[in-house]
Formats: C-alpha cells, structure tokens, sequence
C-alpha cells in the first residue's frame, strides 16, 4: 500500500485545495531561489494540516556533473535552508539529478554524492532520478534515499527506492503538480515540530549484534572459538558469558538512559523503543564492568559516521 503525495515547485497548490485530493505529503524544493523553495512558513501550514514534508536539492537540473566540490557546497546550503524551515535533525535530503545521466556520467555523480555525504553523513543521503542513476546510485552504496521519476525509466522501477514520481503535469488547485507515492512508512518525511523516531534497518542492527557480542567476549577475555561468527553459538556463549547477570542488567539499564541521553545531545532521531528493548535484552545479561562505556562509544562512533 503506497501513501499519496504531491510534488510542485513555483505553482503552489492551497492547504485547503491539497486536502480535498487527499494528499499525504509534499515533496518541495530546496535551493536559491526563494521563490520556488519550501519557506517555515508553508512548511508549518502544511504539517498543521497533517500533511508531511519532504525536501529536495535542485539548483540546475545538472548540477550533480559539479562533482565532489558542488556536493559539499550544495550539502551545507541544503541543510541550512531545510533546518531554517523547521526540519527535524537526522532526516534526510533528496539531492536532483533532473536528467537522463548516463553511465559514463555516474562516476561524477557519485562523487557529488560522497561530496554530499561529507557534510551531512551517508545515511542521510538520498537522490532523484530515473531508473538507472537511482539504481546504479544504489548499487555502489551512494545513496540510503531513492525518489525515482517515471522519466527515463522504460516503466522500471527500483524497489529500493522510498519514493515514485508516476505522473508530471497534474493540476491541483489551479496549481501545476507532479503525482508521487511513497512505498514504504519511513521515506523521510517530517513535520515542523514533531519529533522523529528512527528505527534500526538491517544492516544497523547487524551491526550491533556483530560488535556488541565481539566487545563482550573481548571484555571477558575468552576466545572466540575457532570458526565461530559472533552472536551465532547458541550453547559455548552461555556457557561463557552468564555471569554476574543482576549486575549486568544494572549496568545495562544505565547504559541505555545514557545512550538516550547521548542520542538527545547529538540531535540525532530517538532509537525506537522496540529496538531499544531488543538492545537491552541481547545483552542485558552479558554486561561487565567497563563494557557500558565500551557500547556508547561504539554507538556514538557509529552515529557519527
């Protein structure tokens, strides 16, 4: 089930007029021309409405050919103007490739991309364009965020992409528009003043399981045994590592108010409290005496990068 959605830049539809269509969330434009971009202004309207906010980077429809140097500088100017509107801290930027790119092309526009995640991290990188930047983009791990437009797709889709654009020139309110729907919950969305909660993809919560186990046996100094992944034995760990488990779980409870605390701090989205539970369970048990500290520095690295 896709959540429907508009995208528009000079023509504005009315609050009142993007009701009445039913629309979700709006996709708006971030750049130097205060007359086309998204103001605090329309930005509170619309989520006073219940209607979310996506942002997207476009000066020239080319601009991403500037490489890694027009990456930082468009990074650090869209994320200036996305705060100034009220975005919440830790959502992401669309940046546009508003063409069809060709593969010889997707080298300079990676590097725009690593330019861009320079200034705001990786995980908040995302881009718009057709099927096979977006794929390519995807591929070689330049993008977490795809908004892919129907232009220069042959009617195929990536399904890692957050966000469609299926349909151009769609007039809303006396307003020019283009159709877009989101295929998953989170296609970073926001509202002015509404607090995000993030939760841990895949690869994030590998992550934690992988070195959470690997920083508790290193703590416990017991070896790995041979040919064995962390976290994968079911009987040795055990064995090894359920001890002292009240303390632990002590230890664990404090760990994780100061991690909230640390994530609070750093602006960064709240870890969803489900996935905050399953942290705390894994390992409530395994905590020894210097391994809180051990987690939140790993954690805050990881927020980090």
């Amino acid at each position: 089930m896709s959540t429907f959605g508009l995208d528009f830049a000079w023509s504005k539809p009315s609050i009142s007029a993007m009701q009445k269509a039913g629309v979700k969330f709006v996709c708006r434009y971030l750049s130097h021309d205060d007359s086309k971009d998204l103001s605090k202004a329309e930005a509170t309207a619309a989520s006073k409405a219940g209607i979310s906010v996506v942002v997207v980077w476009e000066t020239t429809a080319n601009r991403a050919m500037g490489g890694y140097n027009a990456g930082v500088a468009d990074a650090r100017d869209a994320e200036a103007k996305a705060r100034a509107c009220g975005m919440p801290a830790g959502r992401p930027i669309y940046f546009a490739v508003d063409w069809d790119a060709t593969s010889s092309q997707q080298a300079t526009i990676n590097a725009y991309l690593d330019g861009a995640a320079s200034v705001i991290g990786r995980s908040r990188v995302g881009m718009y364009a057709g099927y096979y930047p977006i794929k390519r983009a995807f591929d070689a791990g330049k993008i977490k965020w795809g908004w892919q437009t129907y232009a220069w797709s042959g009617g195929q889709w990536d399904a890692r992409a957050q966000l469609q654009q299926y349909k151009n020139g769609v007039n809303v309110g006396g307003a020019d528009c283009d159709y877009d729907r989101a295929m998953v919950s989170d296609y970073g969305q926001w509202k002015v003043g509404e607090s995000v909660v993030a939760t841990l993809d895949d690869d994030d919560k590998k992550w934690l399981k992988d070195n959470m186990f690997a920083m508790v046996w290193q703590q416990d100094k017991v070896p790995v045994p041979t040919g064995v992944t962390p976290g994968t034995n079911t009987t040795w760990q055990p064995v090894n590592l359920e001890r002292e488990s009240y303390s632990r779980l002590l230890e664990m409870r404090a760990a994780m108010a100061d991690l909230k605390t640390l994530v609070t701090a750093m602006g960064q989205p709240q870890i969803d409290p489900e996935d905050t539970a399953a942290i705390a369970s894994a390992v409530a048990a395994q905590m020894s005496d210097d391994l809180a500290t051990k987690l939140l520095d790993a954690l805050k690295a990881r927020l980090e990068s």
